[in-house]
């Protein structure tokens, strides 16, 4: 067992098979579950540097990122895909 699955079960935090998976979630797989009031916080704030809670919340609930975990926060991918690739229309 590996020293960080070996944290994460004495600690009760997440597994790493789960950590994995949450890493491979890219953003187009759960952009088009994102509700519409965050995706245009997320494009009138491009990069920023901290999403409200909400924000991350809504993230959460859509496939992405969760609040609390060390891939809590937006990628350059994630904002690249937010500025060049999204559509406007929702």
């Amino acid at each position: 067992m590996s020293l960080v699955a070996l944290l994460n079960s004495a600690c009760g935090g997440p597994s790493v098979v789960s950590i994995e998976r949450r890493r491979a979630m890219q953003i187009h797989m759960w952009w088009l579950d994102l509700d519409l009031r965050s995706k245009e916080w997320l494009r009138e704030n491009l990069r920023a540097g901290e999403v409200p809670l909400s924000v991350m919340e809504a993230i959460a609930q859509a496939g992405g990122p969760r609040p609390g975990t060390p891939q809590a926060v937006l990628t350059e991918a994630d904002w690249d895909f937010i500025e060049i690739q999204s559509e406007f229309v929702d």
